[in-house]
């Protein structure tokens, strides 16, 4: 498979057979007008599903802009997991027994394949529900809550403050199951490495650093709900009330569950060890097999895909070496990787105009990238996209550049974050490639044409649970760029490069990781990217503790950019002038998230229609 050309690399079968089932056609088949009210039912039968289980979930209402139990958090329970597993089940027994494939349309079916495919996964996930580290540097509660609460839950009138305070009162409970779940994970035997509980105690302390608890600076919590409150139209009394109300359940009810986390945590760290794989966890083997196929929808091995990462960081090396030739760049590979680190002219200073300036001109080129979409594109997104930098109380932790979805029921904007914590880790040689992975035209639009879709079932429209397919078409994004005769200036399609090579780099550690044949260690997985990339020490760090924590998902990233640019190659092999660049981007975008799979039938499907 490694050593496949793009093209034959399209062709090939890429994920499990359990997504296989298609209707058969011949005699006996239903007519059009039967098919559409077969599927009209499953698609009502779907969105009845979407509802009872975002109706489960008060913060995915909230992610979504529904206004609906605003003062509630979810129970993450082990008794709350288990019942969403039994009616996971029994979702799935539902589908097969109501609803036949060759009973549906086309769009009907696709829409049976897709949810079958999740419960199977979701139920198939369940028996590694406790391999995971629920509170780390990456994500957790611990800088979820404090991120929900200023960034997702809004506040627009009297009641929804009192809502924010009914969130602050419950967060006791919200960490006590946090809590129960760690010790239960601790007792057998799964623990994170013992770097990650420095990062997640420093977080836990920083939300209860400032006014109310200490010092005369607001903390960040205060600072939002006191700066939400004073914007309604109340008496001054009442806004001097929540607020009051609001510090006591800071002061009450947050501050008791964080110290109540942290000394939990600083009993897990005398515990942990400094082995940094998952292959250290019972089964541990198993699991990364699981979570390799989980975030690829492929069957490679950690082998394959180790050896796959190790080739292309070699093509890459030798793409960047013309770069080097065009800026008459005199010196080998780690000279030049060394320049572009160390000077000055491709870094903003350390300072708050300096880090404006970047987020500024973040913008400036999404917004160059959008006036030309036209080309490339016949779908774009309505809804608007804005550029932040990440809070101070996640920064020293937080990854170097995320997206956050749009509310689809509420207006609020899709939300491109750049992490300022450390200038020199934001080379304006990246700055391009960036803005076009997190926001036009990489996630931003992936996820809100998919949120957009017209008569499809919700589940589709919100189901980012294929990591190949998205942060693949994040990865395609940065390609698309050059295609379209964006990076003019070298140096910044020298970023596009350095870019593709942290991912395909990404295939090599994480791998080596987590494999059992490997085993390694997080200072080898730091000299190893220090040795082939031009980025800085501390997102280096940053990104090494990263792959430790999240098993596998960094693998998905080169092998869905692979899949959709070799369908694309074949395609346009295939059609010559009858291949059409936006059809081929509606074909990829406008089914929602997709296993790579049904996205390569989807691609061949469309082929063969122009072909005819």
């Amino acid at each position: 498979m490694l050593s496949m050309t793009r093209r034959s690399f399209a062709m090939a079968t890429t994920a499990a057979a359990a997504l296989g089932v298609l209707a058969g056609c011949g005699e006996g088949k239903p007519s059009p007008e039967a098919l559409a009210a077969e599927t009209a039912k499953l698609n009502a039968w779907l969105e009845d599903r979407f509802k009872f289980w975002v109706g489960r979930s008060p913060i995915s209402k909230a992610y979504l802009g529904i206004k609906e139990d605003m003062g509630k958090w979810d129970d993450i329970s082990e008794a709350h997991q288990q019942e969403d597993y039994e009616l996971t089940q029994k979702d799935l027994a539902d589908l097969k027994a109501n609803f036949k494939p060759e009973k549906l349309d086309d769009a009907g079916q696709l829409s049976f394949r897709l949810f079958d495919a999740r419960l199977t996964q979701e139920i198939a996930n369940f028996k590694w529900r406790h391999h995971d580290y629920p509170i780390n540097q990456m994500f957790g509660w611990q800088s979820e809550m404090p991120s929900f609460m200023i960034n997702i839950n809004r506040v627009a009138n009297k009641d929804e403050a009192l809502s924010y305070i009914e969130r602050l009162n419950g967060v006791p409970v919200l960490f006590d199951q946090i809590i129960d779940g760690l010790k239960l994970r601790d007792g057998m035997g799964v623990l994170p490495p013992k770097f990650v509980f420095e990062h997640v105690i420093r977080d836990s302390r920083n939300v209860i650093k400032g006014k109310p608890f200490d010092g005369d600076k607001d903390s960040a919590l205060l600072e939002d709900i006191r700066g939400k409150i004073a914007k309604l139209d109340i008496p001054d009394a009442e806004k001097a009330a929540l607020t009051a109300d609001a510090e006591k359940a800071l002061l009450t009810s947050v501050k008791p569950a964080y110290e109540k986390l942290i000394g939990v945590l600083e009993d897990q760290a005398k515990r942990a060890t400094t082995d940094d794989g998952v292959w250290k966890l019972p089964d541990g083997e198993a699991y990364y097999q699981h979570m390799l196929k989980l975030h690829t929808t492929t069957t490679m091995t950690a082998q394959e895909i180790h050896e796959f990462g190790l080739k292309d960081v070699a093509r890459i090396h030798g793409e960047i070496q013309e770069i080097m030739k065009k800026v008459d760049f005199k010196g080998d590979l780690k000279a030049f990787f060394k320049f572009m680190l160390d000077d000055p002219q491709f870094y903003y200073p350390q300072t708050p105009e300096g880090k404006a300036a970047y987020v500024t001109k973040a913008q400036e080129v999404i917004n160059a990238m959008t006036a030309k979409l036209d080309e490339a594109f016949l779908t774009k997104p309505k809804a608007a996209l804005t550029v932040k930098p990440v809070e101070p109380f996640r920064e020293a932790s937080a990854g170097m550049a995320f997206y956050q979805p749009p509310g689809a029921f509420d207006g609020r904007p899709g939300t491109y974050y750049v992490n300022t914590y450390d200038m020199k880790a934001l080379g304006t040689y990246e700055l391009e490639a960036l803005a076009y992975h997190e926001g036009i035209p990489g996630h931003h639009m992936q996820i809100t044409i998919a949120q957009e879709l017209k008569d499809v079932p919700s589940f589709r429209k919100f189901g980012n649970n294929y990591t190949a397919y998205t942060e693949g078409w994040g990865l395609y994004a940065e390609r698309l760029a050059k295609d379209m005769g964006f990076y003019q200036d070298p140096y910044s399609d020298f970023g596009r490069l350095s870019m593709e090579l942290w991912r395909a780099c990404r295939l090599v550690v994480d791998t080596g990781i987590h494999a059992p044949q490997y085993k390694w260690t997080r200072e080898q997985v730091i000299k190893y990217l220090t040795d082939n990339t031009p980025n800085s020490e501390f997102d280096i760090v940053n990104s090494a503790e990263r792959y430790i924590v999240m098993p596998g998902q960094a693998t998905a990233y080169k092998v869905g950019m692979e899949k959709i640019l070799a369908l694309r190659e074949d395609a346009k092999a295939k059609l010559g002038d009858k291949f059409n660049l936006g059809e081929y981007h509606d074909v990829v975008l406008k089914a929602g998230a997709l296993p790579l799979t049904v996205l390569e039938e989807r691609v061949a499907g469309w082929v063969k229609s122009k072909a005819a």
